[in-house]
């Protein structure tokens, strides 16, 4: 069973533009929630969905797997469209401002699937 975690990310967030690429220490709230997200190892892939050249490049440059979507009005949509052609059996949606998401709610949520 694969299963695999798409982080929507959009520059242009209504109420703070830019917020994702902000810096949360001494990385990006972006990176931060990316590599956290890998680190549960609980994914077998995990990517960035977005339509920004800007968070495109952030995570190509910590090594991370991203891909470029069209323009969505949802995140769900944006995930729809990056997940189209892939095969996996679940694909969990994180937000990309949830640096701090923990290991045992995914587990959780996960296991609801399974």
């Amino acid at each position: 069973m694969k299963i695999i975690a798409v982080i929507p990310a959009r520059y242009e967030a209504s109420r703070f533009p830019g917020k994702l690429m902000q810096m949360l220490g001494e990385k990006t709230v972006i990176a931060t929630t990316y590599q956290n997200v890998v680190e549960t190892n609980l994914f077998d892939e995990v990517l960035v969905a977005t339509d920004s050249e800007i968070i495109f490049k952030e995570i190509q440059n910590i090594g991370g797997n991203a891909v470029m979507t069209g323009n969505h009005e949802t995140g769900s949509d944006r995930i729809a469209e990056a997940v189209e052609n892939m095969e996996c059996d679940i694909v969990v949606n994180v937000q990309g401002d949830e640096p701090f998401l923990k290991t045992e709610p995914l587990k959780q949520l996960i296991s609801v699937f399974k």
